[in-house]
C-alpha cells in the first residue's frame, strides 16, 4: 500500500502525535473521573511508556540524517528523537514519584498528570522544530504547562510564587525570542532555520540580523538558566513542589538544550556566526565560564538541598555549554557526548530531588542539610542511593556523572581555544564536590535529631531505584548509550 505524502508525514512524526493524544485521553479521563481523577498516574505512565515504544521504533527507522515533514515545519531526525526518549524517561520517572507524593502532600490533582504529558509533547515540538514557528508553539506549549505545575501546590504561598516568578522569566524569554525572529524574518524574508543556513553569505555581516540571532540567544538562555539570565530560578525550583522541580531541572533543561542546538547549529552554524567578535561561540564560552563558576560559587553557601541543586542544575548548565561549543567548533564532532551527558543529568538529578521527596512527609518536607542527619542508620539503603546521585552530579567514578564529564571535555579538547574552558570546568568540578558530600556526611557520620517519616510507596521506590541502577549502569558500561548517542548526529549546516 502507497502512502500518500501527508500520510507519509504523519508516520514520521507519529511520536509526537501519540503523545499529544495520550495527554488529551488522560484529561478526559480525569473530566469522567467522578472523584478518582487523583490515581490516574498508572495511565499516565502507561501512555509515557509506549510513546517510548514508539519513539525507539522511529529512531531505529530514520538512520539518514533527517526528514522534513509538513512542509519543513517539524525535523525528524535521531538527535530529536534521542532527546524526545529523555524527554519520555524523566516524564515516566516524575509521574511515578508524583502520585504518592501529591496524595501525601493533599493537592492531588488529576489535570496534574495531564499537564505532565502536555508538557513532554511540547517539549517533543521543540527539539523538531524546523521553522521558528513550530519552534515557538513547542516552547509555549511546554512553558504554559509548566507554569502551572509549579503553582500547582493549592495552598503553599511559595509554589504560587514560584508559578507567577516563573511565568515573569518566560514571557520576558518569550518576548526577546519573538522580536528576535521578528529581527530575522525582516532581514532574510523567512524563518525556516533550513532557508536561514543557505542565507549565510549574503547575510554575515547584516546588523538586523546579528540583532536577530543575539535575541534568540538571550531567549534561550533564559529558559536554560545560564548565568545571568537565571534570576528567579533558584527560588522557583525550591518553591514548587519536589517532584515539579526534578522535572524542571532535567526535562526542561534537556528541551532548552536541545532547541538551542537545534537553531544555533542549524540556522547559525555557518563560520559566518559561529566565529569572530560576534559569533556565538565566543558568548557562549563566556556564558559557560559565568554559569560554572556562578553556580557552584553559590551552591557552596546553601544549607536548603532543594536550593543546593537548584544552583548545581544551573553549574551543569555551564558544563552542557562546553557540548554545544564543540560541535559547532570543532570538525567533525558528532552530538554524542552532548546527548549522554544530558541522559546521565537527568537520571542523576531526577533520582536526587525523587530523595528530597520521598524524605518528606505532610507539612514536614525536610529539605534542610541537618533534617538528614543519621539517615544512614535508619534508611541504608536510601543513604546509599543519595550518594550514588551526589557522586555522579560531582562527576566521581564509578556513576555516569563521572563519564559524561570526561567525555565532554575530551571531546572539548580537539580545539586548543577550549582547553581554558576544559581547565575551568574541570576546577569547578572540583569545588562542587565540597557542597554535594555535604549530605552524604549528615546521612553518615551525624546523629538523627528526629526520626524521618518517608513516604511508603512501591512506585516511589521503583523510580529511585530504576534511577540509582542507571546512573551506576551508564557509568560502569557506557558504550552502548555513548554509541546511540553518536550516531543521532544531526544534519547541521556547512561550517
Amino acid at each position: 500500500m502507497t502512502l500518500t505524502p501527508f500520510e507519509q508525514d504523519l508516520l514520521h512524526a507519529l511520536p509526537i502525535l501519540f503523545m499529544a493524544g495520550w495527554a488529551c485521553l488522560n484529561l478526559l479521563a480525569d473530566a469522567l473521573g467522578r472523584g478518582a481523577s487523583a490515581r490516574l498516574w498508572p495511565l499516565a505512565v502507561l501512555g509515557q511508556l509506549l510513546a517510548l515504544g514508539v519513539t525507539i521504533w522511529s529512531w531505529a527507522g530514520h538512520a539518514e540524517p533527517a526528514t522534513r515533514v509538513f512542509e519543513g515545519m517539524l525535523v525528524v531526525d535521531r538527535f530529536a528523537l534521542f532527546l524526545d526518549a529523555i524527554f519520555l524517561l524523566s516524564g515516566i520517572l516524575t509521574v511515578l514519584l508524583s502520585g504518592p507524593y501529591l496524595k501525601e502532600h493533599r493537592f492531588a490533582h488529576g489535570e496534574h498528570f495531564s499537564l505532565i504529558l502536555l508538557v513532554v509533547t511540547g517539549m517533543m515540538i521543540l527539539v523538531h522544530a524546523g521553522d521558528f514557528v513550530s519552534l515557538v508553539i513547542g516552547l509555549e506549549t511546554m512553558s504554559v504547562g509548566v507554569y502551572a505545575l509549579a503553582a500547582s501546590w493549592t495552598g503553599n504561598r511559595k509554589s504560587a510564587e514560584a508559578g507567577l516568578k516563573y511565568f515573569i522569566m518566560g514571557s520576558v524569554a518569550t518576548a526577546f525570542l519573538l522580536f528576535g525572529i521578528a529581527l530575522l524574518y525582516g532581514a532574510s524574508g523567512t524563518t525556516n532555520l533550513r532557508l536561514l543556513a543557505a542565507k549565510a553569505g549574503e547575510l554575515a555581516g547584516n546588523p538586523l540580523y546579528l540583532a536577530g540571532m543575539l535575541m534568540a540567544m538571550g531567549a534561550m538562555a533564559f529558559k536554560v538558566a545560564l548565568v545571568p539570565f537565571h534570576a528567579w530560578t533558584p527560588d522557583v525550583y525550591e518553591g514548587a513542589p519536589t517532584t515539579v522541580t526534578g522535572f524542571m531541572a532535567t526535562a526542561v533543561k534537556a528541551a532548552g538544550f536541545g532547541a538551542l542546538v537545534r537553531v544555533f547549529l542549524s540556522a547559525f552554524g555557518s563560520s559566518f556566526f559561529v566565529f569572530g567578535t560576534t559569533g556565538w561561540a565566543n558568548i557562549l564560552w563566556t556564558l559557560a565560564v559565568l554559569t560554572m563558576t556562578v553556580g557552584n560559587l553559590t551552591a557552596l553557601r546553601q544549607s536548603n538541598v532543594k536550593r543546593m541543586l537548584a544552583f548545581s542544575s544551573i553549574s551543569h548548565a555551564g558544563y552542557l555549554l562546553i557540548g554545544v561549543i564543540t560541535v559547532g567548533v570543532v570538525p567533525g564532532e558528532s552530538t554524542g557526548p552532548l546527548l549522554y551527558y544530558l541522559l546521565a543529568y537527568t537520571v542523576t538529578t531526577i533520582g536526587a530531588f525523587g530523595m528530597v521527596a520521598w524524605l518528606g512527609s505532610w507539612n514536614d518536607e525536610r529539605v534542610g542539610v541537618e533534617e538528614w542527619a543519621g539517615l544512614a542508620s535508619r534508611h541504608p539503603a536510601a543513604a546509599a542511593a543519595m550518594t550514588i546521585f551526589l557522586l555522579s552530579l560531582a562527576g566521581l567514578p564509578p556513576t555516569a556523572g563521572f563519564f559524561a564529564k570526561f567525555t565532554i571535555f575530551k571531546a572539548a579538547l580537539g580545539h586548543d581555544g577550549l582547553l581554558v574552558l576544559v581547565v575551568i570546568g574541570a576546577l569547578n568540578s572540583v569545588v562542587s564536590i565540597y557542597y554535594y558530600l555535604k549530605p552524604v556526611v549528615a546521612m553518615y557520620f551525624r546523629e538523627e535529631s528526629r526520626a524521618a517519616t518517608p513516604l511508603r510507596s512501591g512506585a516511589v521506590t521503583l523510580a529511585l531505584v530504576l534511577s540509582a541502577v542507571l546512573v551506576l549502569l551508564l557509568g560502569l558500561a557506557p558504550g552502548g548509550t555513548l554509541e546511540w548517542a553518536s550516531q543521532s548526529l544531526m544534519a547541521l549546516a556547512a561550517k
